[in-house]
């Protein structure tokens, strides 16, 4: 199988859960989302040949993607972008937890970067403390330490933030 094929079947089967983790990681910016994952892509695909010889594909991935989305605010074009009010989703998604949906991506956009990369990896991909520390390439203690952060943050923000993230899961 040619390293091309190999790449397109591994973006096939797992595009949607970058783009659902890069999605909560900006917020519920789609737009953004979708850049961060191309970014993780691009680079992903310009390893390919070691990544695959690893078999550490999702975990390298993964890494790239928080990467990208801590390292976004070194962009000097990000900062001078302007927001609106106005959503731009032309379809968002509804359903029974979709106002659980809107508060946890309103609550984890105000997180720091570092603190809402944590939250998604732990309570939406149910990564361990280690594998956290590991894609974030930190210690384990920084994990629990912006997990406890990040907690507390939400608890400001959300009446109940374990039940409310579990549910808009």
């Amino acid at each position: 199988m040619s390293r091309d094929t190999e790449f397109l079947e591994y973006v096939t089967a797992h595009r949607g859960r970058m783009v659902r983790t890069a999605r909560l990681l900006a917020g519920g910016d789609h737009h953004w989302a979708e850049d961060l994952v191309q970014t993780a892509l691009t680079k992903l695909y310009v390893h390919w040949g070691k990544v695959r010889q690893a078999e550490g594909a999702s975990s390298y991935a993964d890494r790239i993607l928080i990467n990208a989305f801590i390292d976004e605010r070194r962009r000097f074009w990000r900062s001078r972008e302007t927001s609106t009010a106005e959503l731009h989703d032309p379809d968002p998604p509804r359903g029974p937890d979709h106002a659980d949906r809107l508060t946890v991506l309103d609550a984890l956009a105000q997180l720091p970067r570092r603190q809402r990369a944590v939250v998604v990896l732990r309570y939406f991909q149910d990564l361990d403390v280690a594998a956290v520390a590991r894609a974030m390439d930190c210690s384990e203690g920084t994990v629990k330490s912006q997990t406890a952060r990040a907690l507390a943050k939400l608890r400001d923000l959300i009446d109940d933030p374990l039940d409310t993230l579990e549910r808009a899961r």
